[in-house]
């Protein structure tokens, strides 16, 4: 793999658009990631923060693969878990091994900060997510459920 892994800080807002544009594109889903994104102050603020993680993988300068990641502090015990939002690698770039030390970084920076997991979630039918994961992880069987915001109609 010749790419750089980079994780990104406030000040990298022209490495934060390139990420969305390549979810965005890797995803299929252009609208979502280009739409309405943040504003200068918000992007600061969660690049800053200490629950959000934005890595990209870096080829000549250009965003390749992205992962976006949440760090969720539990209340039953005084520990947290990651949690992989959204990864990505640009079609042209995949099968090379970049997803994969996307997730390695991850855990590097997890083992720093003590977060007891990470964990990610794949749609039935992606395989190539499948294989990943399994390669890394231990698989568990749930069911998701989206939960509109507002009363109840």
């Amino acid at each position: 793999m010749s790419a750089s892994i980079r994780l990104l800080r406030p000040s990298d807002s022209a490495l934060f658009d390139a990420m969305l544009t390549m979810f965005g594109e890797a995803f299929g889903d252009v609208e979502t990631y280009r739409k309405a994104r943040p504003g200068a102050a918000y992007r600061e603020r969660l690049l800053g923060g200490d629950d959000f993680i934005a890595l990209v993988a870096l080829e000549n300068g250009e965003v390749v693969g992205g992962i976006a990641a949440y760090e969720l502090r539990k209340f039953e015990q005084e520990r947290s878990e990651i949690y992989i939002y959204d990864l990505a690698v640009a079609a042209a770039h995949r099968r090379r091994g970049i997803a994969t030390a996307l997730i390695l970084e991850l855990k590097t920076i997890a083992a720093a900060r003590g977060p007891y997991v990470i964990f990610v979630q794949a749609d039935h039918g992606d395989e190539a997510a499948i294989a990943l994961y399994t390669k890394l992880g231990r698989r568990e069987d749930v069911l998701h459920f989206d939960i509109s915001v507002g009363p109840q109609r």
